[in-house]
């Protein structure tokens, strides 16, 4: 489906969109990738969902991409006799292994790996950040600290340690369960929450064996050191700024946001800009300005994509929300100021024929009446090269792959259709032509850039690049390649 705008939206799916009615009319208000959040939903609940949307796909004809959110290692406290306890600024509270219901001196942590990272002076913060200690003393299987910032602690809360790299891995027994199932189900991106190094990454694509691509979820102080690393391995990230604005000073996630989508944008790697983007719309059909603002702000940056968590999984007005970041991106991107930012914020990346190709299709289009850029690309990775210069012409992919199609929808800019075999450049030019006028981008009038590899059918072989015209007889009669 052709949008008004570049950047793409991600719409969790949930309670408030688990109907087919209610998921197609969020991909016709904007939704181009759902997301499926295994931290809620049994398998039986994901596998409908994931057959709904792979149904509205067939029925409207066009890609839809599926992106699986794996939970992560989940660290909580225990349980308490009262149920919950007042801590005090300035009072002494130890964290411990005892299976011992827990008062206002202690609870439970059952994570030992904790107590083996710790250090006296590291900080723990409980309940989103809420209640901050600092260890004084610590051990194999204890803490003590000090409450610096007090409040009332309850059963099962969640704690996060920002000072130290846990010695847990990225992904829990639960966690490799639902990767098998969700990769065997058929989803297009895999999200991998608790990165913090670049093993966890490379553990998750071993045990993907290639049947989804690998999105790391950037939610850890650590993540942020090791990024440039973390980035190398993966196929693509997510700025999750929840737990990142937890375990950080808060005042540093908007510059980490804006680095990570330049470093992102220059891999030619798609990023998300995730979490409280219209959190407000989970109970009001309308948005607050700040909210606005910050969309605005992610898509200013140049992000691949903005998305939506719990204001299209369970707030009572999904499509408002979906339709009001949909209009929110055209109006972003008609505005000439944001033609000037992505523009001056584009560097020259790598030193290949592929990127020189893609640079000259960007630059030929922009100085002549050229309506699209056209690419065919086997795994992708040539629509990423042309969707990293940001052209100001749609960039339409071809591939005779659905998994990359759907793949491509998480991309700026990038309109995936599927295509037939080609094993000729002139067939290539053909197929992109007849795409071109199919998809309303050019008319016989107009003309369009091809860009391919040839051989045809090998990965990351982009070498050649033609200006060709929309009128197909011309193509038949004088193309003698």
């Amino acid at each position: 489906m052709k949008r008004n705008r570049n950047v793409k939206i991600v719409a969790t799916l949930g309670p408030a969109s688990d109907d087919y009615e209610m998921i197609r009319k969020l991909h016709e208000a904007g939704a181009d990738v759902f997301r499926l959040n295994m931290s809620h939903g049994s398998h039986d609940e994901i596998r409908v969902r994931h057959a709904t949307i792979r149904k509205i796909e067939k029925d409207m004809g066009s890609p839809i991409g599926i992106l699986a959110d794996l939970q992560g290692p989940k660290l909580r406290v225990g349980v308490f006799a009262n149920g919950e306890e007042m801590l005090e600024v300035g009072a002494s509270f130890r964290l411990d292994l005892k299976d011992e219901e827990g008062d206002a001196t202690r609870v439970k942590l059952p994570h030992k790996e904790i107590f083996d990272a710790l250090e006296p002076g590291s900080h723990l913060l409980v309940n989103d950040g809420k209640i901050k200690l600092r260890v004084k003393d610590c051990g194999r299987d204890f803490a003590d600290t000090e409450v610096l910032v007090g409040g009332m602690i309850s059963n099962r809360k969640g704690v996060n340690v920002p000072d130290v790299v846990l010695p847990l891995a990225a992904l829990s027994d639960k966690d490799r369960k639902d990767l098998e199932f969700v990769c065997d189900l058929g989803v297009d991106w895999l999200a991998l929450s608790f990165v913090q190094r670049p093993s966890d990454v490379e553990e998750a694509r071993a045990l993907c064996k290639g049947r989804a691509k690998i999105l790391s979820k950037i939610e850890k102080p650590a993540a942020v050191k090791n990024f440039d690393d973390i980035l190398a391995v993966s196929d693509g990230i997510m700025v999750a700024r929840g737990d990142l604005g937890v375990e950080l000073p808060v005042q540093n996630v908007p510059p980490i946001q804006k680095q990570l989508v330049r470093k992102c944008r220059a891999a030619a790697k798609p990023v998300i800009v995730a979490t409280q983007m219209l959190e407000s719309m989970i109970d009001s059909p309308m948005p607050t300005r700040a909210e606005v603002s910050d969309v605005a702000t992610a898509i200013y940056e140049g992000s691949d994509a903005i998305m939506l968590s719990a204001e299209s999984a369970a707030g009572s007005f999904p499509i408002e929300a979906v339709t009001t970041m949909d209009n929110v991106a055209i109006e972003v991107e008609a505005d000439p100021t944001y033609t000037e930012i992505i523009e001056s914020s584009r560097k020259t990346s790598g030193s290949s024929v592929a990127d020189g190709i893609v640079a000259a299709a960007r630059e030929i289009a922009e100085k002549s009446d050229i309506k699209a850029i056209c690419c065919y690309s086997q795994t992708g990775s040539t629509a990423a090269l042309v969707a990293r210069e940001r052209p100001r012409v749609p960039i339409l992919a071809l591939t005779n792959h659905i998994t990359t199609a759907r793949q491509l929808c998480l991309m700026w800019g990038i309109n995936s259709v599927l295509s037939g075999q080609v094993d000729r450049f002139k067939d290539a030019v053909i197929e992109a032509v007849r795409a071109s006028l199919r998809e309303g981008m050019a008319t016989e009038d107009d003309m369009i850039v091809v860009t391919a590899g040839v051989p045809f059918n090998t990965p990351g072989s982009t070498n050649i690049l033609r200006v060709a015209p929309c009128q197909e007889r011309l193509i038949h009669s004088s193309d003698t390649e």
